[in-house]
């Protein structure tokens, strides 16, 4: 006998979208596998999100209406693509891009009022996200600014579940990155000799990597960085302005940053939910789903679980690094994690080192962010 298909709950109602990590929270407890119209199955639980993690034969990635690489592929497909994506985030090549990486932050964060308010979200965290990812792809400046404009647009469509406008924000994204291929096949040798280039090279078997696939690499490099890095700038700037004794002991002791990082993104996680479809009837938290069922993994809910974690806002610096699911897990654990992780590390570093204090200003509250984004969209503080 299937399970019952009404509603446990409803994602986009008000309460939800006011306060997400709140109502995750209370979804955890009353209801930790829920079905609702719009995100069909959700699971909150920590086991349950792993569970599904780790088995990739029952929970497929290949859940995208559109081509998705390598993110909705499941293996043996999915593993050559994951080879030549995980070329492009090697320790050397992080080692190579830090310097870069650091002259970006340093630039922003100079550019800060001393002794003033700042728009962290629109002045520097979604700035850094865009030069940052532009840089390590080696992109043109003149492409920031409709980049910017496109995330906010397919976050909109993606909220809204309209699929003509999101494969019109698609078409627009792929339109950008085929002009550069463009350009790079024109140019020949002279081509820069980036990234972008170098994928244009790359062999899947015995041909080349075609152009949407190309894109779509890229695509999900974009998507990935520059909505989750600046979701995650706000998210770190307000819990050290909303806990000065966290910031004063990073300031102390900043090798301590790597640990911290994960573990105040393990409290407000910066990307809320990721997808997954079943392939065969399986029962999980007590509720029996069927083949080819839509699964949410509410990854916001997994990381404050208290069967894993304890009290979910407990800041601590000795958990068990591996239960930590910021960056996934198992087979499609994210690829571009080293480059998330150098890119806060290095701008936290220098947002401490730059300034004297970071705090709430009184009588503004920071705005948050609604489904499918996360952190803040309004954040202002006061750098001193």
């Amino acid at each position: 006998m299937n399970e019952s298909r009404l509603p446990d709950w409803d994602p986009r109602s008000e309460v939800v979208l006011d306060d997400q990590i709140a109502a995750y929270d209370e979804m955890r407890q009353r209801c930790p596998v829920a079905h609702s119209e719009y995100l069909n199955w959700s699971l909150f639980r920590h086991g349950d999100v792993k569970r599904a993690l780790d088995d990739h034969e029952t929970f497929s990635n290949a859940v995208s209406s559109h081509l998705s690489v390598p993110n909705g592929m499941d293996p043996p497909e999915h593993t050559e693509y994951r080879r030549i994506v995980d070329r492009y985030f090697t320790p050397e090549r992080m080692i190579s891009f830090e310097p870069a990486c650091r002259q970006i932050a340093i630039e922003l964060v100079e550019r800060l009022p001393g002794g003033g308010e700042a728009e962290m979200m629109e002045e520097f965290a979604r700035v850094f996200a865009l030069q940052m990812q532009s840089a390590f792809l080696a992109w043109p400046r003149d492409l920031h600014e409709p980049l910017r404009q496109w995330i906010d647009k397919n976050q909109g469509s993606t909220l809204a579940r309209d699929g003509i406008a999101m494969a019109a924000v698609a078409l627009e994204f792929d339109v950008y990155i085929k002009e550069l291929l463009a350009e790079r096949r024109e140019a020949g040798t002279a081509a820069p000799d980036d990234i972008t280039t170098s994928l244009l090279r790359e062999q899947v078997g015995d041909r080349l990597l075609q152009d949407e696939e190309i894109v779509s690499i890229l695509r999900n490099w974009t998507v990935g960085e520059l909505s989750t890095i600046a979701a995650s700038v706000g998210i770190l700037a307000h819990y050290l302005a909303a806990h000065p004794e966290v910031q004063q002991q990073l300031r102390e002791q900043p090798s301590s940053l790597p640990t911290a990082i994960d573990e105040i993104l393990r409290i407000h996680g910066p990307l809320i939910s990721n997808r997954r479809i079943t392939t065969k009837p399986v029962e999980i938290g007590g509720r029996r789903l069927k083949a080819g069922e839509r699964v949410t993994l509410i990854w916001a809910s997994a990381n404050r679980d208290e069967a894993a974690f304890g009290d979910p806002d407990e800041f601590r610096l000795d958990r068990e690094p591996s239960e930590n699911l910021l960056y996934g897990a198992g087979v499609h654990v994210c690829p571009g994690a080293p480059l998330a992780r150098l890119e806060l590390r290095v701008v936290m570093e220098e947002l401490l080192e730059r300034t004297d204090h970071i705090d709430l200003v009184p009588g503004k509250e920071p705005v948050t962010a609604t489904y499918p984004a996360s952190g803040f969209s309004s954040l202002p503080l006061w750098i001193r």
